[in-house]
């Protein structure tokens, strides 16, 4: 991965997944970040009880955030939500009012980077998906709040 002059990389690859058990549900994001010069970032969070599309976007924010703080110059999403990915695409207008406020975010700071999202199959996310569901079980065994984890190397 090529840093830029600012000492930010260049060009990221995210796979994101967010999932509850039930819906709505105990819920959980999974990011992992490639590209990153200090190896890929995983994050895996608890987020509470939310629905699946909700957690959907909660990891794309997660991606996009850290993204920014590592001062990626392009983001490239994988996600296995057809609604985030059409939604984010503009192939499908986000009505939901659970989910207009987390789009309207994601939309704003896709503007400070060159972005693109790509629908993929959940057997192509497999790892983003692991980190997901680990987050909600350690949750549930642990019974303590999740912490977002750092994007900084």
């Amino acid at each position: 991965m090529l840093m830029t002059a600012d000492g930010g990389m260049s060009n990221l690859v995210a796979y994101v997944d967010g999932g509850s058990l039930g819906n709505p549900g105990p819920s959980g994001i999974g990011v992992v970040i490639e590209g990153c010069a200090g190896g890929p970032i995983r994050i895996a969070r608890w987020i509470g009880r939310q629905d699946n599309n909700v957690a959907e976007y909660v990891a794309l924010l997660e991606a996009l955030q850290c993204a920014l703080e590592l001062k990626a110059k392009a983001l490239h999403v994988y996600s296995d939500s057809q609604v985030v990915v059409r939604q984010m695409r503009g192939e499908y207008a986000c009505h939901s009012p659970r989910l207009y406020s987390l789009h309207w975010i994601c939309r704003k700071l896709t503007r400070s980077l060159k972005f693109s999202i790509t629908h993929v199959p959940r057997e192509r996310n497999m790892e983003a998906n692991g980190l997901a569901n680990s987050a909600v079980r350690q949750q549930l065994s642990s019974k303590t709040p999740g912490a977002r984890a750092s994007c900084t190397l």
